[in-house]
Formats: structure tokens, sequence, C-alpha cells
């Protein structure tokens, strides 16, 4: 095996259950923090899921499939409606997910090759404060590069945590020789200290076509006064002349929708108004979630973008993670001799919380921390800084904005000069 692949069946379960968070208070924890800014913030590692956050970056290209329908369509419009729908897909892996992923250590590394998706993807914690995860998909047959940086900004403000996930995410198209850009709508997960945990994505989000001038804005709506907008997307397609060309409607959640403009006009002005009693996001005691009953109403002449994949049915009993996310911390036979030691694979602590052992977790965790700390005092003594060592700072071609770029290298498979951080 000459390349760390995941051609092979890939496994349907993790190898425990999910840990009960039933005898912890995450009340205790945040007391002191609300209103703050929470990554300098330790939090029990009962309250994480066994994924890195470089891991969870991976889960934006769960349905690769729409760039590789994007790349073989011929009308720029029809691109950016599945460019649209693959923006949208890459955060639904999110819906029901309020387990905290563990925070990268600095050099941290996660490599995924999937042939059969056509694409292999690396990234690397590049800073720690602020922390900044940047990562690099490219097409195995040079159809695509996807590429980006995050820095997840994450506040407690009571009895709701929000995460603002800085950065621009970057998609080439290179047949066509196109380039989008976009940013992730901000996310919001209610009920941290009582009742049920929910989540939901709002604000607008722009995805542009710069070599095009086309342009399309998606607004996720928030929950609102009353529960109907709960995880609606709404948008249309502009092109370089302001004229609008299609609208984009359907939940995070479950699917996306196209249908000419003039069409979806008429049916809204048709559609006869229905009350209902869906509950009140605002609660006393807690931000109740309205019951989700209503599907995506299909618009007549609408032409399907994206159906959400279905979840195994013991998701509930394993972090509520997709089939996909399931498979990324399973480490085949072999596979360590391949990958880079600072692989999130390799992570102890992970390791320990998916195999169900929270103590071990707990005191892995604490001893990488103190590592990294340790590590850190040490270039300080000697005035060194950092250097990442699969990318570096420079500047967006395409929006001018300061940005982690790939520098290459990584699938030559040279990690002598890599970190010793586990």
């Amino acid at each position: 095996m000459s390349e760390f692949t995941t051609t092979r069946n890939f496994r349907k379960s993790l190898p425990a259950d999910m840990i009960s968070r039933n005898n912890f208070s995450m009340w205790g924890v945040l007391k002191k923090c609300i209103g703050m800014e929470l990554s300098k913030i330790a939090m029990p590692v009962v309250f994480n899921e066994p994924l890195s956050f470089l891991q969870r970056l991976s889960e934006y290209m769960e349905h690769t499939h729409l760039i590789h329908k994007a790349c073989s369509m011929s009308d720029s419009i029809d691109r950016m409606q599945v460019v649209a729908a693959f923006a949208v897909s890459a955060v639904a892996s999110q819906w029901e997910r309020t387990g905290k992923p563990f925070n990268p250590l600095l050099g941290e590394t996660f490599e995924l090759t999937r042939e059969d998706e056509g694409y292999r993807l690396i990234s690397e914690q590049v800073s720690h404060h602020p922390p900044i995860s940047a990562f690099h998909a490219q097409s195995l047959k040079q159809e695509f590069e996807f590429h980006g940086s995050i820095y997840p900004k994450l506040k407690f403000w009571g009895k709701s945590m929000e995460a603002e996930p800085k950065g621009t995410m970057t998609l080439e198209l290179i047949k066509h020789k196109e380039v989008y850009t976009w940013t992730n709508p901000m996310c919001c997960v209610h009920n941290i200290i009582l009742g049920k945990l929910w989540l939901e994505q709002y604000g607008a989000v722009e995805i542009i076509n710069h070599s095009t001038g086309d342009k399309c804005v998606l607004n996720f709506k928030p929950c609102g006064m009353f529960g109907k907008e709960l995880h609606k997307v709404e948008g249309c397609i502009l092109d370089k002349s302001k004229k609008k060309r299609r609208v984009i409607y359907g939940k995070w959640t479950e699917c996306m929708y196209s249908v000419e403009p003039k069409v979806y006009d008429a049916f809204r002005k048709s559609e006869k108004k229905s009350g209902g009693d869906a509950k009140n996001c605002e609660g006393d005691d807690a931000d109740e979630m309205p019951d989700v009953q209503e599907t995506v109403t299909v618009i007549p002449g609408s032409a399907l973008l994206w159906r959400i994949t279905p979840r195994p049915t013991h998701s509930a009993q394993m972090y509520n993670f997709t089939s996909f996310a399931m498979t990324l911390n399973e480490l085949e036979p072999g596979a360590e001799r391949l990958l880079a030691p600072t692989d999130s694979r390799l992570r102890p602590d992970i390791r320990a919380m998916e195999n169900g052992d929270i103590d071990l977790s707990s005191r892995e965790k604490e001893r990488l921390e103190e590592k990294q700390r340790a590590a850190r005092r040490e270039r300080s003594k000697d005035e060194e800084e950092w250097t990442p060592r699969w990318f570096h700072q420079g500047s967006s071609p395409h929006t001018g904005a300061e940005d982690w770029l790939y520098s290459g290298g990584y699938f030559d498979r040279n990690y002598s000069h890599c970190p010793d951080i586990y």
C-alpha cells in the first residue's frame, strides 16, 4: 500500500456508544464566561465528540458529487445553483451535532483520500491563539480545488452558545476557469444550561463567481418569534447585470430546490396564508425548539439540487454522526506507517473517547495540552516563532483578503520535519 486511501469497506458504527452527559453540568464550567470568547476555556471532555475540528472540517466534502456535477455543466447559471447547493450541504452535517469537536493541537494535521469520490484533502492547525484551521482539497483528476481557513469564534450568551465560523471558502472549477468564494452562516446551540439542546444556523451567505460576475445570495433564516422559519434557506442567483435568474429554496437539514423567478413569485402570491400553532422560540426557562413537522413545500416546476443523505438508524447513540463522520477516525491496518505522525487519527485522547473510556480520554487530553504549553514556553524562551509545515500566510488572489494557502508537498510523504505533538 503506497498511499493511504479509503477505497475499502467503511465502518458503519463507532467502537462504543456515546458517553452519557446526564451527570455533568455545563453551567459549572460556563457560568463565569457569559459574553466571553471560549477558545481559551478548557471544557470537560464529556461535552466533546470523538473527532478533531480538523476532521469535522473534512465533512464539507461529504457531498463532493455536487462539485463533480458542477464541473460537468456547460451553463454558468446551472453551475452556480449546484455550487450553492454544495455550500448548503457543507453545513448540513451539523444538524443535531451538539457535541464539541476536540480543539486541534498546534501542528496537528488530518488527511483524507477518497478515490471513490475522486479527491484528497489535507488540513493543518496553523495557529493556536487565535485557533485557525486551514484545509486544501483537490480533485484526483485536476478538475477542482476547494480550500480555505476557519477561525471558529465561540461565545456564550447565558442560555445559548454562538459560533461564528470566520473565514472564506474558495472553490475553483479548473476546466471552466471559474472561482467561487463564500463564507459560512452563523451557528447557535440553544439550551446549553437547561432543556434539550438544539441548533440553528442563520445569516446571509453570498457566493460570488469571480470569473463571470454571477452572484448567489442565500438567507439562512433564524427561528424567529414562531418556528415556521426554522432551518429554511431561501435566496436567488443574479447575473452580472443583476438580473434575477433563479430562486433557490429549501432547508439545510433536508434538501434544496431551484425554480424560475416568475414561477416562484406566482406561487407565493397564490399561496394561501395558513396559521399554525408553532411554538415560540423564546421561553422563560429554555429556548424551546419548535416542532418541525412541515417538510419543504415543492413549487411545481422546481428542480431538485440536493437531498441530505439519511443518517444511520443508530446515529443518536453515536453522537448523531452521519455515515460519513463514522469513518473519519477509523485507523486502517498499516496506516500508521503512511500517515503523518501529526494526523488526528493518532491522537490518544480522541481514540480513548471513541472507545468509550472517558477517564483515559480526560487524562490524555490534559497531558497533550500540557505538552503543547511546554513547547510554547520553550519557543518563547528561545524567541522562536511557530511555522506551519504545510500552509503559509498569503493573500487570496480573488478577494485580496489574508488567507492560509497550501504550500504543497504533503502527499510526497516526507514527514521528517513534523513536530512531536502526541
